[in-house]
């Protein structure tokens, strides 16, 4: 006898059993109906609303992707910044590993990525000093110590960065840099051209509320001169107040930017970049924080900077800071009896940025170092 069917079509249903009544098999049957089907059908439906939707997303961003090279290279970096924050210590140790310029039996020195903050705090996910311990067993096997920092760089700084293999060293390495006596050279591209050409802001700085639709603190310029009715007049000091002493020296220019080579003497927080900004009026391209002192926004650029660069004053946030410490000179330590020199070459959206503000690098600098084969190796 052949299976009854349902009212949806296409579905056949088998018997579950038969009982006699009055002399006629009766069939009791427990049939799939449309209600049944009904789960299945609405899975279906919304796996397609689904799809729609990624492909509509897919296409959107489609739509938003950077078309200029420089946009695509801020987009890479923006990414690429917040990938660090995300992935496994493991990866960010093999990363670190391969930026390695130098190591000894005392010293581990690598490049400092961007974006790539060096302590811990808030909203930090994973910082340097999380992969220490892993980044020395990759470099020196199982057993090895944890690497000790000897000093620090900002988040957004790059560069050359000195790692100690014992705890004894790190505190060697950190008092010279306390005593002054380990040479600095950090390179920034600059808003606008600082005048004179070279020379030194000697300006004490201090850190201050800033007053607004947004309180927040930054640090500043304390000097202890000021001008009244156009005569110099000494002002009192701020107790709080931190000798800063950078020497700087410009080795490209045109009319509106420049390649600024600076050698802080001190280390007080934020130090070049104050002096840039409130003592020279040519802040850093990209440092948001300190080109305005009223606000926290984006950096305001010129009209044919913004052409330069290939971007429009609302994409202008995403430009990185671009201040680079380029080389470090540590004398004589332990059982090395000479000073050590050592450069690090300039991360690839330094240099696209040099190219697009047609600033030009020195084909070699003091210590013979071959920068226009590091342009090529880019």
């Amino acid at each position: 006898m052949a299976a009854p069917m349902c009212n949806a079509p296409g579905l056949w249903l088998r018997c579950r059993g038969r009982r006699r009544v009055g002399g006629l098999f009766t069939l009791v049957s427990k049939p799939f109906c449309s209600a049944a089907a009904a789960p299945g059908t609405l899975s279906a439906q919304r796996l397609a609303e689904k799809l729609r939707a990624q492909k509509q997303e897919q296409k959107t961003k489609k739509q938003l992707a950077p078309t200029s090279p420089l946009q695509r290279r801020v987009h890479e970096l923006v990414r690429f910044t917040q990938q660090l924050q995300r992935v496994h210590p493991n990866v960010l140790a093999k990363a670190l590993s391969r930026g390695v310029l130098h190591q000894d039996e005392d010293l581990v020195v690598i490049n400092k990525p961007y974006g790539l903050p060096v302590h811990g705090g808030p909203g930090v996910q994973l910082c340097i000093s999380d992969v220490l311990p892993i980044l020395a067993k990759m470099l020196h096997g199982h057993k090895a110590e944890p690497l000790h920092l000897c000093h620090r760089l900002d988040k957004e700084t790059t560069g050359v960065m000195v790692l100690a293999r014992e705890k004894e060293v790190a505190h060697q390495v950190q008092e010279l840099f306390r005593t002054r006596q380990v040479a600095k050279k950090y390179w920034a591209i600059t808003v606008r051209v600082p005048v004179p050409s070279a020379g030194v802001v000697d300006i004490p700085i201090t850190e201050k509320a800033v007053q607004g639709q947004q309180q927040h603190y930054k640090m500043t310029l304390s000097p202890d001169y000021r001008m009244d009715n156009g005569k110099m007049v000494r002002v009192r000091s701020n107790w709080n107040a931190h000798i800063a002493v950078t020497q700087y020296h410009v080795l490209s220019s045109t009319l509106s930017s420049a390649l600024v080579e600076l050698q802080p003497i001190t280390g007080i927080k934020h130090q070049l970049r104050v002096h840039l900004s409130f003592g020279l009026n040519c802040p850093i391209l990209g440092d948001h924080k300190y080109s305005d002192w009223n606000k926290l926004a984006p950096q305001k650029l010129s009209l044919g900077t913004l052409k330069k660069l290939g971007l429009q004053q609302t994409k202008a946030r995403h430009l990185p800071l671009h201040l680079h410490a380029r080389q470090l000179i540590l004398p004589a330590l332990g059982s090395r009896k000479e000073e050590l020199s050592l450069v690090c070459k300039l991360p690839r959206f330094f240099v696209l940025s040099l190219r697009r503000l047609d600033l030009q690098m020195p084909s070699q600098d003091q210590n013979g170092d071959d920068e226009a084969g590091h342009l090529r190796a880019q």
